[in-house]
């Protein structure tokens, strides 16, 4: 007989029922208990008793304003009074949410569950109306009657916070009214989405879209599955239900109530910096305007994540022209990466600086959420979301990819505490271990990394489905004249390919520029990993007879002014350049004469840019300019966006039939 080793979903469950069935001052359901008032905005099934010992998160490590905690939590109370209707509360089993995120989805089978854990997914590609091109994937065999995965137009948007958004699209043109009705679309089927090549022109309104979306989950949790009249919320049914049945028969209380998870937040927003947090903001507030919503600690959010007052944005002010526009999009305004902040929503406020516990939304950067999870030993938060929204990877990769990794190691997992927590009113598949399986994850990105691969294809385990929008990358502009050589070392497997660049870059890469009198001179060698540039670094270090200075993101500005200086006048014939320092400074280098790329870039603009750069100096012409670009058969993304993806298939296709 096997034993049971005490991790399994069944006995974490009985050992955290068993806890909080022994805390003191567990809240018992009497008549005095059930106050209409206070049910909705307490969450019944996660209300706090002053007698019970809970570890909060101060208020200064998660934002939370103490001050302003018991007024507004007795506004909320009033607010949601006026929602009462004594209608009975009936579940609409057809609605969209329901067969998704409802007590009993019927999207949840055991053989779709089973064909997630052994990664059998089947793909198709379809047309995704404006979107493009797209890979479907479904778990198992999928329904040959199954409506395609593309845009259907029905949008399973709440009346109530869709209005701000219709009044927004009638100012805008057919294209972009019909390119967001599509994405909508797509977000309402409940599958994960990964758009890879999100553009700088269409970022504004894609957030607008995902953020009607998330409200609306977040509506739709304590709303009527089916209807749009916000009087009928569902929580506040249910414990009026509670309550009545208290009252009249005590002995058989109602079953169907099962509408909550461990914890309160549902939606989670990971971003890179405190901009980013800000632009989201607005994204969220254009669906609740002034005169239907009051926005709580407005100015206090403006305070701590815009500039503060007086100071000027040398990127947005600046001539334009004078820094890339990608560049002043990601670093403008407050670029702290250290943040994380709980926003709650009600009928007729959205409230900033909520305690984690008690907000439906978290606004947070990976760096952020570790350092509070790391000091608290406890992400017990973090159990219930259900839409996961991870944008602008293209900078979380450049910042470290180990905290992404770390907060999705800690969603849906069963909670350490129980938080006060009526188990009767949870989900049942909360209980069993199984909300991986539902939540909506939807990843956006300006380029595919393998890193963001690898995280789409093995910790999106969606039943619905996932679909990952395709783009065919033509050449990247280069200047008139210069030819880049593209220089291609044998590697037979991904685990070697760190060991293979570097032993083919310093036996016969380097070793052929030092051997030439032109090219062992004004040479910039570009290196896109960190970890890579690292051991390029010390190799140079030990190499007698050459001369090089560094630019890494590590680098003061003393050492960048020194570095830059050395290199124009030659006094350094190599400088070493990592794609973070590029990322972070975006300087333009003079003095160049050679560019040698250790690896293609992640951006391929600044492919572009790097080739550029010799001609700020005079008299300069294409022939002076050598550029040599070391690649394998596993640089497939960051190769395609730079040769193209019909020139980067013919590379590795050659490579192929080569060997």
């Amino acid at each position: 007989m096997a034993i049971d080793d005490g991790t399994s979903v069944t006995t974490k469950l009985l050992t955290l029922l068993n806890v909080s069935a022994t805390k003191l001052g567990k809240r018992k359901v009497d008549d005095d208990d059930f106050v209409p008032a206070e049910k909705l905005n307490k969450r019944k099934s996660i209300s706090f008793s002053d007698k019970v010992s809970i570890k909060r998160l101060d208020a200064e490590e998660h934002d939370v304003d103490p001050k302003k905690d018991g007024k507004t939590d007795k506004a909320d109370a009033e607010d949601e009074a006026m929602d009462l209707d004594e209608e009975a509360h009936v579940q609409d089993s057809t609605d969209p949410y329901e067969t998704h995120f409802g007590p009993n989805p019927s999207v949840l089978t055991e053989t779709v569950r089973t064909a997630v854990d052994q990664g059998a997914w089947t793909t198709s590609k379809e047309v995704l109306g404006r979107l493009g091109p797209a890979t479907v994937a479904v778990p198992g065999q999928p329904d040959p009657n199954a409506p395609a995965s593309g845009p259907s137009g029905h949008i399973d948007i709440l009346e109530r916070v869709k209005a701000p958004f219709k009044a927004h699209q009638a100012k805008c043109t057919a294209s972009q009214v019909e390119s967001q009705n599509e994405l909508l679309s797509l977000l309402c089927s409940r599958k994960d989405i990964y758009l890879p090549s999100a553009s700088l022109d269409s970022r504004k309104s894609t957030r607008q879209v995902i953020a009607l979306h998330a409200l609306n989950h977040i509506s739709k949790q304590v709303l009527s599955p089916y209807s749009c009249d916000p009087k009928r919320r569902r929580v506040l049914k249910n414990n009026e239900r509670l309550s009545h049945a208290a009252k009249t028969n005590p002995d058989s209380p109602p079953e169907d109530v099962q509408d909550q998870g461990f914890t309160r937040p549902s939606v989670l927003v990971l971003l890179p910096f405190r901009n980013s947090a800000l632009d989201w903001f607005h994204a969220f507030t254009s669906h609740t305007p002034p005169s239907s919503f009051q926005i709580e600690n407005q100015a206090r959010f403006l305070a701590e994540y815009d500039l503060p007052p007086g100071v000027e944005d040398k990127l947005t002010s600046a001539e334009h022209g004078t820094y890339p526009l990608d560049h002043i999009e990601n670093f403008k305004g407050n670029l702290d990466d250290n943040f994380r902040i709980g926003v709650k929503l009600t009928r007729k406020s959205v409230r900033m600086f909520t305690e984690f516990y008690g907000c439906d939304l978290i606004l947070a950067s990976p760096l952020g959420l570790r350092r509070s999870i790391e000091k608290e030993k406890n992400a017990d938060y973090l159990t219930s979301i259900e839409v996961l929204i991870v944008d602008q990877m293209d900078a979380l990769i450049m910042q470290n990819w180990d905290h992404v990794k770390f907060v999705m190691s800690h969603l849906n997992k069963l909670p350490k505490e129980s938080h006060d927590t009526d188990f009767s009113r949870i989900k049942p598949w909360y209980l069993d271990g199984l909300a991986p399986y539902l939540r909506q994850s939807i990843l956006l990105s300006s380029f595919e990394t393998p890193e963001m691969r690898s995280l789409y294809n093995h910790s999106l385990k969606n039943v619905a489905g996932k679909v990952r929008v395709d783009k065919r990358w033509m050449p990247i502009d280069i200047p008139d004249g210069v030819k880049p050589n593209f220089v291609h070392f044998d590697c037979g497997s991904p685990q070697d390919e760190a060991d293979k660049r570097f032993h083919h870059f310093t036996t016969q890469l380097l070793p052929s520029i030092l051997k030439s009198a032109v090219q062992s001179t004004n040479t910039v060698v570009f290196v896109p990993s960190s970890y890579d540039f690292i051991r390029v670094q010390n190799y140079f270090r030990k190499t007698a007879g050459v001369s090089f200075t560094v630019l890494s993101e590590y680098s003061s500005n003393q050492d960048i002014s020194r570095a830059r200086l050395a290199f124009f006048k030659g006094e350094k014939s190599f400088l070493l350049v990592s794609e973070r320092f590029h990322f972070y400074k975006r300087y333009k280098i003079r003095g160049i004469r050679n560019v040698v790329f250790y690896g293609p870039p992640d951006h391929p603009q600044y492919f572009t840019e790097y080739l550029s750069y010799p001609f700020l100096d005079e008299e300069v012409e294409p022939s002076d300019v050598t550029c040599r670009v070391l690649y394998s058969k596993y640089d497939w993304f960051r190769l395609e966006r730079v040769a193209g993806t019909e020139a980067a298939a013919e590379l590795v296709n050659i490579v192929y039939l080569d060997s």
